[in-house]
């Protein structure tokens, strides 16, 4: 995490996290309820590749297991990817997620960056090993259609195309699915189990690709890497998807209504979004300020998005809360500006 990252680790009990882009709704009891019965896991070791887990996700996608990495969150799978492709040329569109440029940089890769805001079917990819791209993309929430990807894919089949969907479920367009990765050696794809079901804390993700990428990967996965309760949580999560209902139509309804209210600010641009989390730029002034009165005044966190590649000081990123707690957001940036700075 050599550049930070945005939903601060604080003690002061907050009113809105508006940094962190889970949904903020999902209704943990079951799952804690279900981890406290299965409490003594811990007291032996988990399996080695979270098989158990590989085949719960394996039969949701009607894939095989043996097309499917469990890392400790999709950071971690990220690292693997870089470490299996060790001094590799990657293509990273920028501004992004910067867990990419880290782990890239970690295993001496070539790096090469393009703005995200050209037509894929521009990106210049000659020669290039890996192209990483996310999708809705973190932090802007630009989104690019299934029809665009399958074009990428098929014009560049001497790269592979790191795609990561963590927040995948945050749209209602069509997008890559697991089954892709049969038509697609160059294709794996990143996924996330926490976003939606609120649990970034328990750390799983995977990796979807064809077994001859998974078993290059495989190479360097630490065994028990995943934890027994991660495990557990994961198959749970998946196994239950009616304890974790997701409105998401309401939820970028609320996102528009917000991203409205806060257009009649002239001191602020905000920029379009395809999903629930979108970014803002002051005109004047630095985010890092605002972040600052904001949690220190009003028990609100956003997320100072300046250390985007691609970003500068202007730039914070907004995942849309309650109605009620979108309020007090836009109560206090009235404040805010009222002040006299000078």
């Amino acid at each position: 995490m050599l550049f930070g990252h945005g939903d601060d680790f604080t003690q002061l009990p907050l009113r809105g996290n508006f940094s962190s882009n889970v949904w903020y709704g999902a209704n943990v009891e079951e799952l804690k309820a279900h981890l406290f019965r299965e409490f003594t896991r811990l007291t032996r070791y988990p399996e080695p590749d979270a098989a158990s887990l590989k085949c719960v996700l394996a039969d949701s996608y009607g894939i095989s297991s043996e097309n499917i990495v469990v890392t400790n969150g999709s950071i971690t799978a990220f690292y693997l990817i870089a470490q299996a492709w060790a001094g590799a040329t990657s293509t990273i569109l920028v501004p992004s997620f910067a867990e990419y440029e880290d782990a890239c940089t970690l295993y001496h890769h070539r790096i090469s960056y393009v703005r995200n805001d050209i037509p894929l079917s521009e990106l210049p990819l000659s020669g290039q090993d890996l192209c990483w791209i996310c999708n809705p993309n973190n932090p802007d929430g630009r989104y690019w259609s299934r029809t665009e990807l399958l074009h990428l894919l098929h014009s560049y089949p001497e790269t592979c195309f790191v795609v990561d969907q963590a927040y995948s479920e945050f749209v209602e367009e069509e997008g890559l699915e697991a089954s892709d990765i049969v038509d697609f050696p160059n294709l794996l794809l990143v996924r996330s189990i926490s976003k939606v079901h609120k649990i970034p804390g328990v750390r799983i993700g995977y990796i979807l690709a064809r077994r001859e990428l998974i078993a290059c990967l495989q190479r360097y996965l630490i065994p028990w890497s995943v934890n027994a309760l991660a495990i557990e949580a994961g198959k749970y999560v998946l196994q239950h998807p009616a304890a974790f209902p997701f409105p998401l139509a309401r939820w970028r309804k609320d996102t528009e209504t917000l991203q409205a209210a806060l257009a009649h600010f002239p001191g602020l641009e905000v920029i379009p979004s395809s999903t629930t989390f979108f970014l803002v730029r002051l005109k004047e002034g630095r985010a890092a300020d605002l972040k600052r009165y904001l949690l220190d005044e009003h028990r609100l966190l956003i997320r100072d998005a300046s250390n985007f590649r691609g970003l500068d000081e202007a730039y914070f990123r907004l995942s849309t809360q309650s109605p009620e707690v979108n309020t007090c957001l836009f109560q206090a940036l009235k404040l805010w500006f009222a002040q006299d700075k000078t």
